[in-house]
Order: C-alpha cells, then sequence, then structure tokens
C-alpha cells in the first residue's frame, strides 16, 4: 500500500470506530478531513448515497465502481490507489495537490463501514469495463 501511514492509521480507526459503535467519532472525521481535505466531505456524502459498488469475477479480481455526484460511472483500484476520473489525473498526479480522488477515498472508507454493494461478473463483463475505461482515455 502507497498511502502514507497516518492515513492508513486513520482508516484502521474509522473501520474500528464503526464496528463497535456504527458511527464515526468527531475527531476521526476531522482527521479525514485534515488528511484528506476538500475531499473528505464529497467522499462521505457517496458513502452516506451507497455510490460504491465492489465488482468480483471467479478468478477473485476486484474492481470498484463509485457514481460520481455528476451521475458518470468511475473504475477504481484500490490495489494502487487510482480512479479515472479526472480529478485524479489533475489533482493528485499532476499537481500532486491530493492524496486521493472523493472517489477513491469514498471506496476505503466504504470498505472500513461495510457500506459496498457487491456485485459479481464474469471475466468477460470484467475485462469489458477495463477495456471500456482504456477506450475513454485514449
Amino acid at each position: 500500500s502507497t498511502l502514507p501511514a497516518v492515513a492508513e492509521e486513520l482508516l484502521r480507526e474509522i473501520k474500528k470506530a464503526f464496528q463497535e459503535t456504527s458511527q464515526v467519532p468527531d475527531v476521526l472525521l476531522l482527521g479525514l478531513k485534515f488528511i484528506f481535505g476538500p475531499s473528505a466531505v464529497p467522499a462521505l456524502d457517496l458513502v452516506d448515497q451507497r455510490s460504491v459498488t465492489r465488482l468480483r469475477s471467479p478468478s477473485g479480481r476486484i474492481l470498484y465502481q463509485v457514481l460520481g455526484s455528476s451521475g458518470k460511472l468511475y473504475t477504481c483500484y484500490s490495489s494502487c490507489h487510482f480512479c479515472t476520473c479526472p480529478a485524479f489525473g489533475f489533482s493528485v498526479l499532476q499537481k500532486s495537490e491530493s492524496l486521493l480522488c472523493k472517489h477513491i477515498l469514498a471506496v476505503y472508507l466504504s470498505q472500513a463501514m461495510g457500506a459496498c454493494q457487491e456485485l459479481a461478473v464474469s471475466e468477460e463483463q470484467l475485462t469489458n469495463i477495463l477495456l471500456a475505461e482504456e477506450e475513454d482515455e485514449g
């Protein structure tokens, strides 16, 4: 994992607190805002709206799709902290202004809070999703 240790620890604390109380304490929400900046609140909104879906193929491959606030579906890869949205490319990769975009943060938060929708897909469906993303970028 390539997230800074403090971010990893914060996500672990959120998961632990949520498992114990079904809530995220204010102090952890403040930490989220401090570490992830302007992505924190929109990411929490995406989690509340249950916008994160985990796709799993029979071979065990996993990727996430997040329905963005604009209604567009973005593909996120938690294993390498990558999202297909323009904000990720600009703010995270080009400018290094943010650790993550709101979509990938929503993936991590929905994992911590058990709020992912689950969808089993065939290998062919997964391949088509990945190829469609490549065409969008090219």
